[in-house]
């Protein structure tokens, strides 16, 4: 399987639509094998088969949107109809829909790169919250920081000069008044 798409293929074909991770029916089709008008007649055979959070149509806008970001998909701007975007329960619901022994090859591997994703994504979470936190911690150091620098600028500045007192400066309180 892996002579015929790359994993890392199967990753970049996961797009992020209405807040879902799908890949859409052209992708899907290239990695089951058949055609997209077929693989799309069978999810219409199979309708019941797949629920609105195992597939979706895009708007034509998303369709724009997709074939401008993604190189691979410019052949749909011409495309007449919208693409079906499948979740990871839909890739896996068609591929048992196609029954072909080269679809249940290809969503082992699709199922693995959703999970490698979600994997990547939880690891991006971690990663960013503790980040957060370390900028907590430098900011609280800053203050810190800058009250030791204020401190150290007050113990380098010159001291101010005293004043002395006009007069004399007697140390004997006895010779103070002559007293003997």
């Amino acid at each position: 399987m892996t002579s015929l798409i790359p994993s890392e293929r199967i990753e970049q074909s996961i797009l992020l639509i209405r807040g879902l991770k799908v890949m859409l029916d052209t992708d899907l089709a290239e990695l089951y094998g058949v055609p997209t008008k077929v693989l799309n007649q069978a999810v219409k055979r199979n309708k019941d088969r797949f629920p609105a959070d195992f597939m979706f149509q895009l708007t034509e806008a998303e369709k724009d949107e997709v074939v401008t970001v993604c190189d691979h998909l410019r052949r749909l701007r011409f495309s007449p109809s919208l693409p079906n975007a499948f979740t990871e329960y839909g890739a896996i619901m068609l591929a048992t829909v196609l029954n072909s022994q080269r679809a249940i090859e290809a969503s082992i591997y699709v199922v693995r790169a959703f999970v490698r994703l979600r994997e990547a994504l939880a690891t991006h979470r971690a990663v960013a919250r503790k980040l957060a936190e370390l900028e907590k911690r430098i900011e609280s150091h800053d203050e810190h920081i800058q009250s030791l620098f204020n401190a150290i600028r007050q113990l380098m500045a010159p001291p101010e000069p005293r004043k002395r007192k006009i007069g004399f400066l007697v140390r004997d309180k006895a010779a103070a008044y002559g007293r003997r």
